[in-house]
């Protein structure tokens, strides 16, 4: 009696392993076609995203820029560099790319881009950052930049918002400290 029940538990194994190695090759196949299509989303993404934080960081990439800096550029001679980045700041195309970013970046950097605008906002001109409280405004710039930098790729950096600032202000850890 024993044999036939034993015969039962060898035709059922016999039977089940080649449907289970079936169904777990079918669930891996269709994990990694999942994973396969989100990197190359996250590939063609990144472009975009790259783009997109370029243009919307060039209005305060000229204001931070020191004047000299500013006139050396032929192009840039006799023109004023906080009314050249407050017109960016207002223009269509700046708005249609702060659009995108809300489409295309991270919800971190989304956040505090949001964070550094409404500071503009609260100051009543959009179109000149420059007014206000610069340490404040360095500080959301900082942790902006930063987001960006994790949403690259960069996701355990040791970078504090105001390491992200030293490489082009000269005096950010003086504005840190104050």
């Amino acid at each position: 009696m024993e044999k036939h029940w034993l015969d039962y538990v060898t035709a059922i194994g016999a039977i089940a392993t080649p449907i289970m190695v079936l169904a777990l090759t079918a669930l891996g196949w269709r994990m990694r076609h999942r994973l396969d299509r989100r990197l190359a989303l996250e590939d063609k993404l990144r472009a975009d995203r790259i783009d997109t934080y370029n243009q919307i960081l060039e209005p305060f990439i000229i204001l931070l820029m020191s004047d000299a800096a500013w006139e050396t550029d032929k192009q840039n001679r006799g023109r004023n560099k906080n009314d050249v980045a407050g017109g960016k700041l207002l223009s269509l195309d700046y708005r249609k790319q702060a659009f995108k970013l809300s489409l295309v970046g991270s919800d971190a950097v989304v956040a505090a881009y949001n964070n550094l605008m409404q500071y503009f906002y609260a100051q009543g001109n959009a179109a000149s950052p420059s007014s206000g409280d610069p340490r404040e405004m360095m500080a959301l710039l900082g942790t902006f930049l930063l987001e960006i930098r994790r949403s690259m790729g960069n996701e355990a950096t040791k970078l504090t918002n105001w390491q992200m600032l030293e490489w082009f202000l000269t005096d950010a850890r003086t504005w840190r400290d104050a």
